[in-house]
């Protein structure tokens, strides 16, 4: 039976935060499937007992990155937005936030990307709904950047381009590197907006 994770006090949250964190680190490495839980008591410094107090499978473990993950993503998302009135304004703010936050919790990003499929039904569901209510708030966002309204599937092929560039650098980037996850945002944002001839002088005559 699954643990209320939501009743934990704060040393018990702190603790199946950590082995969530050496588990996702794991999966990012290894792989979901490749993973054990023998591993990630290991990683996390924990008995085997332990852990299993808190997440009793493997399948838990993944639930919680990911749900974690996504809430990280959604929290005060609305209320953030809420208090900027230009959405060129808006629209920065969703890329620049997304990228800081692959760039603070690459591990569970990559884990909700390459391993989400694992879930069972029930679980991936509840994961899929957070990932649709944060598409909707994106959408919305971006409706009133053109001058006149757009078709439904337009704003959704928008909509989806966007997260494909956000997302997609999961394998590539390294926020430690050259380029900053500032840098990256104002790169995605101008080519999103603009088109890749910003970034230079223009196209050659």
């Amino acid at each position: 039976m699954t643990l209320d994770l939501e009743k934990l006090d704060k040393k018990g949250w702190n603790q199946a935060i950590k082995i969530s964190k050496a588990a996702a680190r794991l999966f990012s490495r290894k792989g979901y499937l490749e993973t054990t839980m023998d591993q990630i008591a290991n990683s996390a410094k924990f008995s085997k007992g332990g852990m299993y107090y808190y997440f009793p499978s493997k399948t838990e473990v993944l639930f919680f990155i990911l749900s974690n993950y996504m809430d990280l993503v959604l929290e005060n998302l609305e209320q953030e937005l809420g208090s900027l009135n230009d959405s060129n304004d808006k629209l920065k703010h969703i890329i620049s936030r997304h990228i800081n936050l692959y760039a603070s919790n690459s591990a569970g990003a990559k884990v909700l990307f390459q391993d989400a499929h694992c879930l069972p039904t029930k679980y991936f569901r509840v994961i899929a709904e957070k990932e649709r209510k944060y598409y909707r708030v994106v959408a919305e966002v971006l409706q009133p950047l053109f001058n006149k309204p757009m078709a439904k599937d337009k704003i959704t092929a928008l909509t989806f381009t966007l997260f494909g560039m956000c997302n997609w650098i999961y394998s590539w980037y390294d926020p430690k590197g050259s380029v900053s996850p500032q840098e990256l945002s104002e790169i995605i944002w101008t080519i999103f907006t603009k088109g890749i001839f910003d970034l230079t002088a223009g196209p050659k005559s």
